[in-house]
């Protein structure tokens, strides 16, 4: 069994310097936890993601649309998709689960 706390997984990513960390990578799926500090500067990604939010809250823009967020809420994003984070809280943390294709 495979299992990490919300502070196990921020203490490795404490412990790697950067803003993600990769927790666990099967060939079908991929788990982080993310973190970023003040600005959330990420790019579109090439596979479909889920983020779960570990802690904190602030809003989260999908193309066009913001919505706000908590602890404990689940957001999609589609492959190819510009998102990030804005607004967040000091403590917001979220696990990211990629999975399903590359896209091309």
């Amino acid at each position: 069994m495979i299992k990490f706390s919300v502070q196990d997984a921020l203490t490795r990513l404490a412990n790697s310097n950067e803003l993600s960390t990769r927790l666990i990578e099967q060939p079908t799926y991929d788990v982080r936890i993310y973190k970023p500090s003040t600005v959330d500067n990420q790019k579109p990604h090439t596979r479909d993601e889920v983020y779960v939010i570990a802690s904190g809250s602030g809003e989260f823009v999908l193309g066009t649309e913001t919505q706000p967020f908590n602890t404990g809420d689940l957001l999609f994003v589609p492959a190819d998709a510009e998102h990030r984070f804005i607004n967040f809280s000091e403590n917001f943390s979220a696990w990211v689960i990629f999975f399903g294709p590359e896209s091309s």
